[in-house]
């Protein structure tokens, strides 16, 4: 499987903080689920387990190389989600005003959480099959904000400053799924349907409330174009109001919603078929794809 969106240079420095430009995959390797840095230079240096990285990431990324590996071409690794199993996937909905008025949708008072299951998570290059009696899938590009320190009752500031990196991801749903009930989890949780490119570390991006540009693109067509400014509630604000809640864990993630643009809202309506490929581009983050397959009966 393949990762994209990093320029053509190769940095082989070893030892103390990572160069610039350097984000974090997962991969398989001896039946356990490794984090290692992906250089510009599209080589993957090994740097601890998913469980010791989200420990304490900045202190993983600041040990980096950690595991005494190889550095190895992206291209020869199983890459899996950089994620820990007990991890939460939290997500917005109408988080962006264009969007709620695609639905219609009132614009929401207060963020509306739903939840994914990491098992529904994919990386950059995979496939996604069509469920059964759906009529094709929908694509919902997003910013993904991923935590990197325990957030409990953490004030806007505090809790935009525990983000370890971001991500381009996307929210793919099975949309007749979605509307048969009031909840959403069915429709949010088809298998390899939440599609996540590589972190980056916030450290080198800053705050996307700066107004970072997303699109999302079908075969190459654009579908969805808009800015990180424009959502509604910002990264800081969202994860506060969850850990007013219940306290927020390093490796947590969060995807913050989706601009207007999405499939089913058009006339008529358009929807992933097999054969499709779907990118998701963010400013800074590079790029998430996937390509869509059919399901089995």
């Amino acid at each position: 499987m393949s990762v994209s969106g990093h320029p053509a240079r190769t940095d082989r420095r070893s030892g103390g903080y990572p160069a610039a430009g350097v984000r974090v995959v997962g991969y398989r390797e001896d039946g356990r689920t490794m984090a290692g840095g992906l250089t510009p230079g599209g080589e993957v240096v090994p740097i601890a387990d998913v469980e010791a990285f989200w420990n304490d990431p900045e202190a993983a990324m600041a040990s980096m190389p950690g595991s005494g590996g190889t550095a190895r071409p992206v291209e020869a690794l199983e890459l899996v989600p950089p994620v820990r199993p007990a991890a939460r996937v939290l997500c917005v909905g109408l988080n962006y005003r264009d969007h709620a008025a695609e639905g219609p949708f009132e614009v929401p008072d207060h963020p509306a959480i739903f939840a994914r299951w990491t098992a529904s998570l994919n990386v950059s290059g995979g496939t996604v099959a069509v469920p059964p009696g759906e009529p094709g899938l929908d694509w919902e590009g997003e910013l993904l904000a991923v935590v990197g320190r325990r957030l409990h009752r953490a004030d806007e500031e505090t809790a935009l400053a525990g983000v370890f990196g971001y991500a381009p991801f996307n929210d793919i749903t099975a949309r007749r799924a979605q509307r048969r009930s009031t909840q959403w989890t069915l429709g949010k949780n088809v298998d390899g349907s939440g599609v996540l490119g590589p972190i980056t570390p916030a450290a080198g991006v800053g705050d996307p409330a700066a107004g970072w540009s997303l699109r999302t693109l079908v075969n190459g067509e654009v579908m969805q174009e808009g800015s990180t400014a424009d959502m509604i509630f910002s990264v800081g604000a969202v994860l506060s109001a969850i850990s007013a809640v219940f306290t927020l864990q390093p490796g947590d993630l969060l995807a913050t919603g989706t601009p207007k643009g999405v499939g089913y809202a058009r006339t008529p309506a358009v929807f992933l078929q097999p054969g499709d490929r779907v990118d998701v581009e963010i400013e800074h983050l590079g790029t998430a794809w996937a390509r869509v397959v059919p399901g089995e009966s």
